[in-house]
């Protein structure tokens, strides 16, 4: 997967875990992109300990799965740590 395709998916699974997550999260499309972008990362990353493999194709759907994981995990770190430095 290219790094076009890798940016897409990073943007759709972002917008995604901000649709499945409960509440309202800051941030705007770039944020999006890049805790999505940072969520297929880490998605790929616990898919190659769990599985033994990460990040597949861009129509996989174990990549998408992985991804969107990836991504709530990441928004609620960054939700966590927003929240803080906002009190």
């Amino acid at each position: 997967m290219g790094i076009l395709g890798f940016l897409l998916l990073g943007l759709i699974a972002g917008a995604i875990a901000k649709a499945i997550l409960p509440g309202r999260q800051g941030g705007g499309w770039i944020i999006t992109l890049v805790l999505g972008v940072v969520g297929a990362i880490l998605g790929g990353w616990i898919g190659s300990l769990i599985f033994g493999g990460g990040l597949g194709d861009f129509f996989d759907l174990r990549t998408w799965l992985l991804s969107i994981l990836g991504a709530v995990i990441v928004l609620l770190i960054y939700g966590a740590v927003t929240r803080r430095s906002r009190v």
